[in-house]
C-alpha cells in the first residue's frame, strides 16, 4: 500500500487553488545526464513546438480548444504563449490581467468560477488554458511578459520580483510548463530586470525549466549561459534572407547558432525558438519579399536538429497572431484566418521530423559534420548526426553528397531515404560499413527537394520508419 501511494503522488500534483492534476502525461520536463537533450517523466522528450503567441487574449475557450486540439493531433507537444503582451492584456472576454497595467498587481478575483464563462477573471483562463493544454498532451512555454514591457519600464526592478512571485507562487504545481525569460527582447539592455525575474522565479520554482527568449539574430548563451536560472540555451534566428543579412553574417545558417552552443561548457541544452515563420515576408517587414514556405520552416527544423537541438519550435504566420482578418490589425503581411492557417503543409509536415529521431535512441545522438566529405555551402550544406548504431544526412536542396561511412557500430549497414515533406521511405540496401560512399537522393535536386539519408546497423533491430511502408530506389 506504502508504494502504492508512493506512486499516485508522483503523478499528482497540486494546482494553484489545490486541486490535484494527474500528470502522467505531462511529468516536469528535466535536463538528461548528458546535459544536451530532454526528458519526461525519465524518458527521452522531443520538444515540437509551436508559437501560439496571442491564445490567451485572442481565443475563447472553444476556439482553444480547438487549436491544442489540433496541433496535438499533428504532433506537436509543445505551445509557446505570451502570458503579458502588453500591460493592457487582457482575455477575449475583456478580462485584464493587471491592475492599472502594473506587473506587480495582477488582477485576481477571489471566488471566480472557471466554469462559466464571463465570471472568470484572466489568471483563472490561463489556469483552464494550462489543464486544456495538458488534457491533450501538450506542454506551455510560458514568457512571462514581453519585452516591450520593460523597454516601457512597467515590468522594472520594482514590479519583477513582486510578479515574478505571483507567477512562481501560483503555477509552481502544474506539471507542464516551461518558462521563457525574456520576450523577443535585447539580453544586454535592462539585464538587471531579466535578471531579477528569472533568479525569482526559479528560488520558488525550482523545477520547472527556464530559458531566455532573445531578440532576433541572437541566442540567449551570449549573456546568460552560465545564470543559475537558465536551463537551457534558446536561438532566435530570425526572418531574415541571405539576402537581407546586413549586420548578421548567419542570416539563414540557424545550424551555426546550435553547434555554437553544443560545444559550450557548462554544457546545456539548445534549441531554435524561433526560426522564419512560414506564409511571413522574408525580413518581416517587406511587404512585397517573397515568403517563406514550408519547405524554408523544414530547413530551419531539420538543420537545428541534425546540428545538435533537443528539438525545434515552428511558427505560422497568421497562426502565431491568431489573426481573424477584420477584427484584428494584421501584422507582418498576414492574410489568413488562424484556424484556417493551422493546417499549413509546414505545420503537417513537423511531425516527419519528431517520428524520425524517436524512432531512434535520442539521448546518445551527437552532430557529426565529418560524416560529410564534400559539403557544400548555404543551401547545398548538408548536416549530419548519429548515434552508436545510426547515422542521418539532411540534404535540403537533394544534392548528391559522399559520407564517411564506419562511424557507427556494425559490420553491414542498411540505407534507406526518408522524406520530411511525407514521411515516406525509399530503400537504397545494404552493404559494409567502410569507407566512403556516394549518395544521390531521388528526383531532381533544388531547394526543397530534401531528403535524409538514414544509416542502421543492419544488425539493430532499430524501430520502422515511414509513413506509408518502403519503395525501392
Amino acid at each position: 500500500m506504502t508504494l502504492l501511494l508512493g506512486m499516485l503522488a508522483a503523478l499528482t500534483a497540486q494546482a494553484g487553488d489545490g486541486r490535484a492534476i494527474d500528470s502522467s502525461r505531462t511529468p516536469p520536463l528535466t535536463v538528461s545526464a548528458n546535459g544536451h537533450y530532454l526528458e519526461a517523466g525519465g524518458k527521452p522528450f522531443f520538444w515540437m513546438g509551436d508559437t501560439g503567441w496571442l491564445l490567451l487574449s485572442r481565443l475563447d475557450r472553444d476556439e482553444t480548444e480547438r487549436y491544442l486540439a489540433t496541433r496535438a493531433r499533428q504532433g506537436f507537444n509543445v505551445v509557446q504563449v505570451m502570458i503579458l503582451h502588453t500591460p493592457q492584456m487582457a482575455s477575449r472576454t475583456g478580462a485584464a490581467a493587471l491592475i492599472d497595467g502594473d506587473p506587480a498587481r495582477p488582477r485576481v478575483t477571489p471566488g471566480a468560477d472557471p466554469q462559466r464563462p464571463g465570471e472568470y477573471d484572466y489568471w483563472d483562463h490561463l489556469d483552464w488554458v494550462i489543464e486544456r493544454a495538458q488534457a491533450h498532451g501538450l506542454y506551455l512555454a510560458l514568457v512571462p511578459a514581453w519585452g516591450s514591457l520593460v523597454e516601457g519600464k512597467q515590468l522594472n526592478e520594482r514590479s519583477a520580483p513582486a510578479y515574478g512571485r505571483f507567477l512562481a507562487e501560483r503555477y509552481r504545481g502544474r506539471p507542464n510548463l516551461v518558462w521563457l525569460n525574456g520576450g523577443d527582447t535585447r539580453a544586454d539592455t535592462s539585464t538587471i530586470v531579466w535578471e531579477s525575474l528569472g533568479s525569482t522565479i526559479k528560488a520558488i520554482d525550482p523545477r520547472h525549466l527556464m530559458t531566455f527568449h532573445p531578440i532576433g539574430r541572437t541566442d540567449s548563451a551570449w549573456q546568460f549561459h552560465e545564470a543559475p536560472w537558465l536551463d537551457f540555451n534558446m536561438v532566435q534566428s530570425g526572418h531574415r534572407s541571405y539576402a537581407q543579412e546586413g549586420p548578421s553574417v548567419r542570416s539563414e545558417d540557424n545550424w551555426r547558432y546550435i553547434a555554437e552552443d553544443w560545444a559550450r561548457l557548462p554544457t546545456k541544452p539548445v534549441i531554435d525558438g524561433e526560426p522564419s515563420y512560414e506564409n511571413i515576408p522574408h525580413g518581416l517587414h517587406e511587404a512585397d519579399a517573397p515568403r517563406w514556405r514550408a519547405a524554408d520552416a523544414r530547413r530551419y527544423a531539420w538543420w537545428a536538429v541534425m546540428a545538435g537541438a533537443f528539438g525545434h519550435s515552428y511558427g505560422e504566420n497568421s497562426v502565431m497572431q491568431m489573426l481573424v482578418p477584420g477584427t484584428y490589425k494584421p501584422r507582418f503581411e498576414a492574410d489568413q484566418r488562424w484556424d484556417a492557417a493551422l493546417e499549413a503543409p509546414g505545420a503537417n509536415q513537423m511531425r516527419h521530423l519528431r517520428a524520425l529521431i524517436e524512432a531512434r535512441p535520442m539521448l546518445e545522438r551527437v552532430p557529426d559534420p565529418t560524416l560529410i566529405l564534400d559539403n557544400g555551402v548555404r543551401y547545398d550544406r548538408v548536416l549530419a548526426s548519429r548515434g552508436r548504431g545510426y547515422a542521418f544526412a539532411y540534404s535540403y536542396s537533394g544534392r548528391a553528397f559522399t559520407m564517411r561511412l564506419g562511424a557507427i557500430a556494425g559490420r553491414r549497414v542498411v540505407a534507406r531515404w526518408y522524406s520530411p515533406r511525407d514521411g515516406s521511405v525509399v530503400v537504397i540496401g545494404s552493404f559494409a560499413n567502410r569507407g566512403e560512399r556516394r549518395f544521390d537522393p531521388p528526383g531532381a535536386a533544388g531547394p526543397g527537394q530534401d531528403w535524409v539519408l538514414v544509416l542502421d546497423d543492419a544488425a539493430a533491430r532499430f524501430a520502422a520508419i515511414g509513413a506509408g511502408g518502403e519503395r525501392a530506389q
